[in-house]
């Protein structure tokens, strides 16, 4: 032992150079810092998606964490106040590759990599206004309908955010769409101002909607600016229609609405210019009236999607500003039709008073929220009745049946 314990001395002496070298060797070998050391809730090539990532730290504390997904794209997210933890503020999205990479106070720098499994159901949505409607009226709301149900609804409102350039307050609400599917609308406390910007937001990637519903896997967004304060106001016992622009009659026209005491009677109520379809072929057969009508309807714009529009009626020439005969819509001379067609923007109020209709339609029905009030509104969020948003796609179903 005395012979091993020698050449033991020998060695170190040999390598250091010297005895005080030799000390300051074994001094810097007891003070060398251990590897960086993390772990990654997410691991393997068949992950999980749907949750956050969270990375943590062996020893010492966090000073930068990077989560890429080997597109350009990042998670965002936080480090926690001891250092120990970064948790993103998105989930992982499914079927993706994530790289990690952190670095420590000290300089030192750790990575790891996971893979995420492709989602066993995918769910999409259809938003409005989208691209084709840059511009819409005061009375249009953000309109969200789901491909597949929703039930984990709280979660995905927690991801949806409309930012305005003015702090309009205003709330999601949930309810079925005219379709029967899952559709969640954002409407404003009042009528929107004229010249407001409108930005959406939905994070939806990585979030799951529940039993049925299948995962979210991409994000989508929608900008729109409000035009002119512009309402179309129908009045079913005068039989006209009177056009406002901000607050002034522009325009007073006769018209006949539909025939009171049955199906054929109009909707009564607050609705929106849902859409500018131009002439299109409105047949009574797609709306339960049998065989009333079959033709080409010229300046047709829709109120409701079971088939109330605004439209020139030149076969009822006679009944304009006289008498409510018509199968539910509000008709009126080619003249006025085509000049109101012009002016018409999609998202204006579109308000029908008097008797002889046959009550409010749904509220899936075409844009119906404005017939709540802003409490029976608030109620219908997922998130305690939603609270207000500030300054921080494709449109409606095609096919859909149409009254004359």
């Amino acid at each position: 032992m005395a012979g091993t314990a020698l050449m033991a001395a020998a060695l170190t002496a040999c390598g250091g150079g010297s005895g005080g070298d030799a000390k300051a060797s074994g001094t810097a070998d007891a003070k060398k810092k251990p590897d960086m050391a993390i772990s990654v809730n997410l691991t393997g090539d068949q992950a999980k998606p749907g949750e956050p990532v969270k990375v943590t730290l062996a020893d010492g504390k966090l000073a930068l964490v990077k989560v890429s997904d080997g597109k350009g794209g990042e998670l965002p997210g936080k480090i926690a106040d001891d250092g120990k933890t970064w948790t993103s503020e998105r989930n992982a999205s499914p079927g993706t590759d994530y790289r990690v990479e952190a670095q420590n106070t000290e300089s030192q720098n750790a990575s790891a990599q996971f893979k995420t499994a492709a989602a066993d159901k995918v769910n999409k949505v259809t938003i409005n206004p989208g691209k084709a409607n840059p511009v819409v009226g005061i009375a249009q709301p953000v309109s969200i309908v789901f491909d597949n149900p929703v039930k984990n609804k709280a979660e995905v409102e927690k991801h949806l955010k409309v930012t305005t350039s003015n702090n309009t307050e205003g709330s999601w609400g949930w309810f079925k769409d005219y379709t029967g599917n899952d559709r969640v609308d954002w409407r404003p406390k009042e009528y929107w101002k004229s010249g407001t910007d409108v930005k959406v937001e939905m994070n939806l990637n990585g979030v799951d909607s529940g039993q049925g519903g299948g995962m979210f896997v991409k994000d989508y967004n929608t900008e729109f600016k409000i035009g002119k304060d512009r309402r179309l106001q129908v009045n079913l016992d005068t039989h006209k229609m009177t056009v406002t622009e901000d607050g002034q009659t522009v325009k007073t026209i006769p018209v006949s609405a539909g025939t009171p005491g049955g199906q054929k009677a109009s909707w009564l109520g607050k609705m929106v210019l849902m859409s500018k379809e131009g002439t299109i072929r409105m047949d009574s057969q797609t709306v339960g009236l049998g065989d009333s009508y079959d033709k080409m309807v010229d300046y047709s714009m829709r109120v409701t999607w079971s088939g109330m529009y605004i439209h020139a009626a030149p076969w009822n020439t006679d009944n304009f500003g006289r008498a409510n005969t018509s199968s539910g819509c509000v008709g009126m001379s080619d003249a006025n039709a085509k000049d109101l067609f012009a002016e018409a923007q999609v998202g204006d109020l579109v308000e029908v008073t008097g008797d002889g209709s046959k009550g409010k339609a749904d509220i899936g029905n075409g844009y119906g929220e404005w017939n709540l009030s802003w409490d029976e509104w608030k109620a219908k969020s997922a998130l305690a009745g939603g609270a207000p948003s500030g300054a921080s796609g494709a449109s409606g179903a095609s096919g859909a049946p149409q009254n004359g």
